[in-house]
This record gives structure tokens, C-alpha cells and sequence, in this order.
């Protein structure tokens, strides 16, 4: 946990959760440090945490509150199986269709016929019946990737999916850029202003000012929604806040550029880490708004599948493959090293050599 002065003169700025023999969630940023570097820098926080768990422990013991039993939720094994006799055949269609909506589709029009099939012959409600069949497509959509090493749009575990990339879109910005991979769009622009244009800020340090914005928008549309427009939920912070971490390791220093700059991402259409693809458009955004940035960025969500002793390794997740799989790896970076990165685990927790992998 260091002090504010040190983070101030530090390469490396790590959040790092664990249990007791695993990591769990990591999210931070560096300048452009090695994979290794950043590799060291979490079990070290890892390691850091022990003594905290070991205090947690002693609480618990001497207060003596024993843990609340929750009882399993009992499944029905007849219902189960029939989901998965009646569903098996199309479900096989359903995981191999390679694009999202058309994929979607037929997931829905599946789930009403067996809903549809079984009400009338279970007392279990239609809520019950949607959760199975979820279940099986999760456990199809794995044992096909595990299995026949075979992804829902048919890739390399190690292939990214098609890229396209324009700049200088918008003619009345100052830069702008379209990104796109596979069925994840974004339109980023950047504008710059003057030192009186910085954000003011208020913190727990007291006031400061802040030279370098990024924003990113999520509107319902771009994954085929219709709602309200709102304000930017925790997820859109949380993406925005990782994105930005991940530019402003290469922005020029104010003395050479002493500019204020914003930067704002609207996700066109998403399908995977639209915040990786934030990355990438806003990097291409800042180069065509005349920004001397020390070099280019890209970023690339990761995911895993952990089948017993089977590990697979996904590049550039779909988010299907994020939602049924076990991790969430985002990773930004230059040619020489990371900027920022962020992870969740849906398991018990990974291991040092599926994180070097995965990095």
C-alpha cells in the first residue's frame, strides 16, 4: 500500500485481490513495463495480502460466528435431461453461428419451443426450464471449444478477428477515428484546449486539476437495446477509467504539449471488450489530432476455459466467450511493454503460469 508520493514516482500502479492461494481480480496501469515486470508486481501484492487474511481469519475465529449453511438449490435430473434431449440438435446450430445476432435469434426461438414443450409437462415454471437450457449451452459452447478446439465463430484460440481502422472521419474535430473488429465498433474523437479547460477535481488530497479526459458511452443500440438513456453506469466508469489509464501512459509531458485533451469513445456496436477497442480508436484519435504521442497503443481482451486439467486460452474474446468462459483479461500496451490492464476471475482463481500465458 504505498504512500502518494510514492505512487507519484512509481512505474507501476497495481489493485490486487486474492484468496489465500490465488489471485482473483487484478486492475491497474504501468509505464510501459514488461510482461514479466507486471507478472512480479501482482504475486507481489499477492504475497502482500496474506497478512490481511490472516486478521480476517483471527476475526472470525474470535467472534465464533460459524458460516450460514446455504443448501444447494435442488434441480429436477428428469427435467434436465429432456431440456437437453429436446434442445441438443439445434443447440449444436445455435454455438457454431458466428454472428451475434442472427446467433441470438436462434437461441430465443430455441428457448420458446422447448418452454413451449415442457410447461405443460412439468410443474416447474418457464423460469426454471430458460436456467437448464442456459446451463446446457454453456456447458456445449465448452466442451466444443475444450474438445474439438473449435470457438463459436470457428477462430484460432491465438487469432484475432478481422481489423479495419480510418482516421480523420469527422471533418470538423480535431481528431477522430472509426475502429473496428469483428462486431465491435467505436468512433472516438479528441479534442484539445487550453490549461482553463482542465477538469477540476476534489479528492481526499485535496484540489487538483486534470489535464487528460476520457470518456466512453455505452448506448443501448450498439447491442441491439432499446432503454432509457441514463447516465454512464459503473461499468462505463470502469471501462472509461481503464482506457484512459492505458493512453495516458504516452501522452507527451506538458512542457513539450500543454494542451488539455479529451478524448470521448461512443461504442457503435459491441461484441467484446469495446473498452479494448477504446484503446485502439483513441490511440489512432490523438495521433490525428496532431498529440506527439511516445507510441502507439492497442489493446486485447483475453479469456480462459478450465476444464479439470484442460487450460485453453482465448484471443480477442467474443461476448459470448467472456459471459460462458472463466476470465476477463484486458491487456493495453506498446511495442515495449504494458500500460494498463484489468482482470476478473470466475473461478477460484489462476495460477502464475495461466497469467503469464494469458499476458
Amino acid at each position: 500500500n504505498p504512500t502518494k508520493d510514492q505512487l507519484d514516482q512509481s512505474k507501476l500502479n497495481l489493485i490486487v485481490a486474492g484468496s489465500r492461494n490465488a489471485v482473483v481480480m487484478v486492475e491497474g496501469g504501468s509505464d510501459s513495463l514488461s510482461e514479466e515486470e507486471v507478472l512480479e508486481g501482482i504475486y507481489f501484492g499477492h504475497r502482500g495480502l496474506q497478512p490481511i487474511l490472516d486478521m480476517q481469519e483471527e476475526l472470525q475465529k474470535a467472534l465464533g460466528r460459524a458460516k450460514m449453511e446455504v443448501p444447494p438449490v435442488e434441480v429436477n435430473e428428469t427435467l434436465r435431461q429432456r431440456v437437453e434431449e429436446l434442445a441438443r440438435d439445434e443447440m449444436q446450430q445455435v454455438i457454431t453461428t458466428a454472428r451475434k445476432q442472427e446467433r441470438s435469434e436462434r437461441y430465443h426461438a430455441l428457448q420458446e419451443r422447448v418452454v413451449a414443450d415442457l410447461e405443460s409437462e412439468f410443474e416447474e415454471s418457464a423460469k426454471a426450464i430458460k436456467n437448464l437450457l442456459q446451463e446446457f449451452k454453456k456447458k456445449m459452447m465448452r466442451d466444443r471449444i475444450v474438445r474439438e478446439k473449435a470457438r463459436i465463430d470457428n477462430r484460432g484460440f491465438d487469432e484475432i478477428r478481422p481489423i479495419a481502422s480510418e482516421v480523420a472521419v469527422m471533418p470538423r474535430t480535431h481528431g477522430s477515428a472509426l475502429f473496428t473488429r469483428g462486431e465491435t465498433q467505436v468512433m472516438v474523437t479528441a479534442t484539445l484546449g487550453g490549461t482553463s479547460d482542465e477538469q477540476k477535481v476534489e479528492s481526499l488530497y485535496g484540489e487538483s486539476t486534470k489535464p487528460f479526459m476520457l470518456h466512453y458511452n455505452f448506448p443501448p443500440y450498439c447491442v441491439g437495446e432499446v432503454r432509457f438513456l441514463r447516465g454512464p453506469s459503473r461499468r462505463d466508469i470502469g471501462h472509461g477509467a481503464l482506457a484512459e489509464r492505458a493512453l495516458r501512459a504516452v501522452l507527451p509531458e506538458d512542457e513539450s504539449f500543454p494542451y488539455t485533451i479529451r478524448v470521448v469513445s461512443e461504442v457503435l456496436e459491441s461484441n467484446g471488450s469495446s473498452s479494448m477497442a477504446t484503446v485502439c480508436g483513441g490511440s489512432l484519435a490523438l495521433m490525428d489530432a496532431g498529440v506527439p504521442l511516445k507510441k502507439s497503443v492497442a489493446g486485447v481482451a483475453m479469456g480462459l476455459i478450465k476444464d479439470g486439467e484442460e487450460i485453453v486460452i482465448l484471443s480477442d474474446i467474443l461476448g459470448d466467450e467472456d459471459h460462458l468462459g472463466d476470465m476477463d483479461f484486458k491487456v493495453a500496451g506498446t511495442e515495449a511493454g504494458i500500460t494498463a490492464l484489468q482482470m476478473d476471475i470466475k473461478i477460484e482463481g489462476v495460477s502464475k503460469e495461466i497469467m503469464r500465458r494469458a499476458l
